[in-house]
């Protein structure tokens, strides 16, 4: 499968690797990357300091950034190139749906909806899924500063969150990724792995653990 595919997105909660996983295919796969800037959001590190105060602004300015990343990309696909990104335009309204206040969630769907790009099907989603101690964990092990204040609970309720919206989503094929026990974005074994396991999909829902 991998062979036929040119929008490949990859796809999890905080610290479950999804950006060097994404850096990682779109080297093999000789692809662009279309990552998330979280550095860029200037909201990002006040909203993990006092969620309630800075949640709205900061989901806005993600927001704007995914719009404006996918319609660049709307352009250059014209050109057939192979591109690896790390987000859906979806995931955004499912943050928000976790962190926004009713009132500041309903003004937030009105901005959505009016601003929305026709975002473009990718031919293959990658869900990468880990218990939240073992998100703590790896957050904890890469050491950003502005990801020191982020609980347990908080983990817990974004895992949920990825474990229902992808329970029902059915826009492209999707591959769901156990990491507990595989590390295909840092081990070279694993990764090798996860290739063998996308060649040889059939269906368009299908697992992989360790052992499959």
């Amino acid at each position: 499968m991998i062979e036929k595919v040119r929008h490949l997105v990859i796809e999890g909660p905080i610290g479950v690797g999804k950006t060097s996983l994404a850096v990682r295919l779109a080297e093999r796969l000789r692809a662009e990357t279309l990552l998330e800037r979280p550095e860029a959001n200037p909201f990002l590190e006040r909203f993990y300091r006092d969620s309630a105060r800075h949640a709205f602004t900061t989901q806005l300015a993600f927001l704007f950034q995914r719009i404006r990343q996918l319609r660049e990309l709307g352009q250059r696909e014209l050109f057939d190139e192979i591109f690896v990104a790390d987000f859906l335009l979806e995931k955004d309204a499912l943050f928000a749906s976790l962190t926004l206040a009713d009132d500041e969630l309903d003004l937030y769907r009105q901005i959505y909806s009016n601003l929305a790009v026709q975002a473009p099907v990718p031919d293959l989603v990658i869900h990468l899924d880990a218990s939240p101690t073992i998100l703590l964990s790896r957050i904890a092990e890469r050491g950003r500063p502005m990801e020191v204040s982020i609980s347990e609970a908080y983990l817990e309720q974004l895992c949920e969150a990825y474990t229902r919206f992808f329970h029902s989503y059915e826009a492209s094929p999707l591959l769901t990724v156990n990491t507990e026990h595989l590390d295909p974005a840092h081990e070279d074994a694993d990764f090798e792995l996860l290739l063998d396991r996308i060649r040889s999909m059939r269906g368009r829902r299908e697992f992989f653990n360790r052992g499959d």
